[in-house]
């Protein structure tokens, strides 16, 4: 997908829009793809012991079931730009709500373990597109003077999306009785978990058809008319439309169209910044943060917490997500983004230790003592705390902006490539790891969490307040 990035305009543009309001609704309604990027993405969480039962595998089958999913976001990611600028980004929009749609349906009816497995790669498949053409169709049709605060949303989606997931299943666990394998509405509970999905992705879809195409995919295609219009919509009045599509039509043609060759250089493959932009990747994968999304109702099981409380744990921690989402958001452009960094790496390694400390300890009668039970809460709610408030935005943030122009769209592919990948390898390797040593694997993601400050403080350069232009 071309980039959106454009040079500084007239102050017209900052004018505030005759409907606003309007625009919200537009935004909103493109974020709806983040909510089910957040929702499809944690909603597993509820299935994960039911599936293990159901089709009696052990932890390293069950893994690549779940991890799985992984797969298909990786390529719908790297696939969605070419689709979006081929058919426009609300045809994108509307395949991906498609594929959404049969995805919670074959989850929710899986004739086997193979077959559920190729349903949830079609549901990452859909995750992938959804993450890339909600931002860039929001940063596309956004006023420039509100384009930061509206492309905020895809990320509040992502979390408010986490969190239905983990309420929805606490529940419908509660309305089975608290057994993921209890007869609901003629199914398992834990198939309705994954067929639910099928109402949010039916409104993504009809909301689709209730929003404009992007001006900038519909200017590529010589529809200019078209184009002015949805700007009228979306500007307001006071603008000078020929000029404004002028300006899109020159900044589109001056766009240097980043290659993977661009990338190359240095002594070690890469451009360092490229590195360090893949870095910042792994390090956000590898402090373990999907695990509390994909596997904490599993995790609180396995040391002795009663299932329906596990599900009300699940969705508590995704509440804290939301919080920490909400506090990087309204910091992140009056702190900075390094400081941020750093003050979750340091949070992140006290939750990740304490509960590295509480897993240590011998079950006893199947749970672990009062003391370490409670420690463990605590810390897990405090690691996703620290993660939301500072690695789980900011991460982003750095990538959008530290890459020059002239390699940022390849660099910024390459830096997602490594965070899906990072991604499926902690995904993957979580039960077989919990079944070797608990306490051990989060003495792993807490290792990782502390080698985060360093590597911040002697490769990462703050980009707080600089234009995309001093990059360099």
């Amino acid at each position: 997908m071309t980039s959106t990035a454009q040079a500084p305009q007239p102050g017209a543009r900052t004018a505030h829009p005759d409907h606003l309001g309007h625009v919200i609704f537009i935004a909103a309604a493109a974020a709806m793809g983040g909510f089910l990027f957040g929702y499809d993405s944690s909603v597993i969480n509820g299935a994960v012991e039911a599936i293990r039962d159901r089709y009696d595998i052990g932890s390293a089958a069950l893994a690549q079931v779940i991890a799985i999913a992984l797969i298909g976001c990786a390529i719908g990611a790297a696939t969605a730009g070419r689709i979006a600028d081929r058919i426009g980004r609300i045809r994108c929009m509307q395949i991906a709500a498609v594929l959404f749609t049969i995805s919670a349906v074959g989850s929710a009816l899986p004739f086997a373990l193979w077959d559920l497995a190729f349903w949830r790669i079609v549901g990452g498949f859909a995750i992938g597109m959804a993450s890339v053409i909600g931002p860039a169709y929001i940063a596309e049709v956004a006023p420039p003077a509100y384009r930061g605060r509206l492309g905020s949303f895809q990320q509040a989606a992502i979390v408010v999306g986490i969190a239905i997931s983990q309420l929805v299943n606490w529940g419908l666990l509660n309305a089975a009785g608290g057994d993921q394998r209890g007869e609901l509405m003629g199914l398992e509970a834990w198939q309705v978990m994954l067929g639910v999905m099928v109402i949010p992705a039916v409104l993504y879809g009809l909301l689709s058809f209730a929003i404009p195409e992007s001006p900038r995919f519909l200017i590529s295609v010589g529809k200019r008319q078209r184009a002015r219009e949805i700007l009228e919509e979306v500007e307001g009045k006071d603008v000078d439309f020929d000029a404004r599509i002028d300006e899109i039509e020159h900044a589109m043609k001056s766009e240097h169209k980043s290659t993977f060759k661009d990338l190359l250089g240095g002594s070690f493959f890469f451009k360092p910044i490229v590195w360090v932009g893949i870095g910042l990747s792994v390090f956000q994968q590898f402090v373990g943060i999907n695990v509390a999304f994909y596997y904490s109702s599993t995790l609180w099981q396995s040391v002795g917490v009663d299932p329906t409380d596990s599900f009300f744990y699940s969705f508590t921690t995704s509440i804290i997500n939301i919080i920490g989402t909400v506090i990087a958001m309204i910091f992140v452009d009056r702190v900075g983004r390094k400081p941020l960094a750093l003050i979750g790496s340091v949070g992140m390694v006290i939750g990740l230790g304490l509960e590295a400390w509480a897993f240590s300890y011998h079950l006893v009668d199947g749970k672990l003592p009062a003391t370490q039970g409670w420690v463990a809460l605590i810390a897990a709610h405090i690691f996703v705390l620290f993660f939301a408030l500072s690695w789980g935005v900011v991460v982003w943030v750095f990538l959008g902006e530290m890459f020059p122009n002239r390699i940022r769209a390849a660099a910024l592919g390459v830096a997602a490539a490594a965070q899906w990948i990072a991604n499926w390898a902690i995904t993957a390797s979580f039960p077989s790891l919990a079944d070797w040593n608990l306490s051990g694997t989060y003495v792993i993601y807490t290792v990782f969490a502390a080698l985060s400050i360093p590597f911040v403080l002697k490769f990462v350069k703050e980009t707080k307040g600089k234009a995309l232009e001093e990059m360099g």
